[in-house]
């Protein structure tokens, strides 16, 4: 299997490293000019700096990881899919719902394997908590809340491409970390979101644009010279009421603009029987509460952990796993599908189908806040196997 990544801001150089922990060959690099080809092709030690996106295709690679803004996404896809190449995409899968659609069914027709980057699944114990809830330790969920929390742009200072609606989407909170936490707990319930009911808001409606563009995450550390205001339609924290379709009701904060939180998905669900909690500040810690007795600390040891959640395991117990590792889990998912035999199971990894739901709901959450209502969801059915 050989690979080529595209795009190498802060995601590709991820992607590139949790690939060779795996063993896979990576190709090369796309960057967004030359330039920038080359030097993360130096830097990361690859073999190639791709001069166009058409070198890429023209390439004898199985498979393009899309680590690109926004924007690209689709027309990236589309062309990987037609060129016969397996495709891993970062979130979101596209700009519109109408869109991901035309990408899930090519992927259908043309039988090809293609995932969307929805890493977060692949930490331990939340492989742990979805083995849990399907033995029906937890019992009938009736509640699940949390939130995903970042401070990355706390200040009118602080800019990259990811806050223009033109680059990123109309949303961008709930997008770029708000779809994380609802691809999560879906998966980990196996319950969908029916129904929401949406308040945004944009705290800096005025953003300083510096000179030369801010790598994601990196204008904490970086000397930043601001020369023009740009005005920001996009939301920078949200609160969204959510139904599911066992009737359970939730509820997720969004934000980007919570001093001192860092990157911090959080969630708590409730049932009939214990509540679960997790933490990804604090991975390798699972929260279970009792009614009857004391509450428990699991920690993540492959000793203490479910068949499901312990294949995807890599170090013993007190030996922490985290982010780098969810991504090379996910990839391992992916790869390993495209290696078996059969493509009969339901996959593991987030796929194109799921990517494309994550966008139903961003419409409709982003409508819910424009008409301030709840907004109901059909149902697309994309989460059973769309390879079989």
């Amino acid at each position: 299997m050989k690979t080529a990544i595209i795009g190498a801001g802060f995601m590709g150089p991820v992607h590139t490293e949790a690939l060779r922990r795996l063993g896979v060959y990576v190709s090369g690099i796309l960057g967004v000019d030359d330039k920038e080809s080359k030097r993360a092709a130096s830097v990361l030690h690859l073999p190639k700096a791709y001069q166009s996106y058409e070198q890429v295709l023209q390439d004898d690679v199985d498979v393009i990881h899309i680590t690109t803004p926004n924007k690209l996404h689709y027309e990236m896809a589309k062309a990987a899919l037609l060129a016969g190449k397996h495709v891993m995409c970062e979130k979101p899968l596209a700009m519109n719902s109408q869109e991901s659609f035309e990408l899930v069914q090519l992927a259908q027709k043309t039988g090809l394997i293609a995932g969307v980057n929805y890493n977060i699944r692949f930490y331990p114990l939340n492989l742990e908590v979805k083995s849990q809830i399907k033995r029906g330790q937890v019992g009938d969920i009736y509640s699940i809340v949390g939130s995903y929390v970042q401070d990355w742009l706390l200040w009118p200072t602080d800019y990259n491409w990811r806050v223009l609606a033109a680059e990123g989407g109309a949303l961008r909170a709930v997008a770029d970390i708000g779809t994380h936490w609802l691809d999560l707990v879906q998966t980990l319930t196996g319950l969908s979101v029916v129904r929401v009911c949406a308040d945004l808001k944009t705290v800096h409606p005025i953003r300083r644009r510096p000179k030369g563009e801010v790598e994601t995450f990196s204008g904490k550390v970086q000397d930043i010279s601001a020369d023009e205001p740009i005005h920001i339609t996009t939301e920078d924290c949200g609160s969204i009421m959510l139904k599911f379709n066992n009737d359970a009701i939730g509820n997720l904060w969004v934000s980007q603009t919570t001093a001192g939180r860092k990157n911090c998905l959080r969630y708590e669900i409730a049932g009939a029987k214990q509540s679960l909690s997790w933490n990804s500040e604090q991975p390798n810690d699972l929260w279970i509460g009792f009614r009857e007795k004391a509450n428990e600390i699991k920690m993540r040891d492959p000793r203490l952990l479910s068949d499901e959640a312990r294949a995807f395991v890599s170090f013993p117990g007190g030996h922490n796993e985290g982010f780098p590792d969810t991504f090379k889990q996910c990839f391992n998912a992916f790869y390993s599908y495209i290696n078996a035999d059969s493509k009969s199971t339901t996959p593991v990894f987030p796929t194109f189908g799921d990517g494309h739901e994550e966008i139903i709901l961003c419409e409709a959450i982003l409508k819910s806040h424009l008409e301030q209502k709840w907004i109901q969801i059909s149902p697309s059915g994309n989460r059973s196997n769309p390879y079989k």
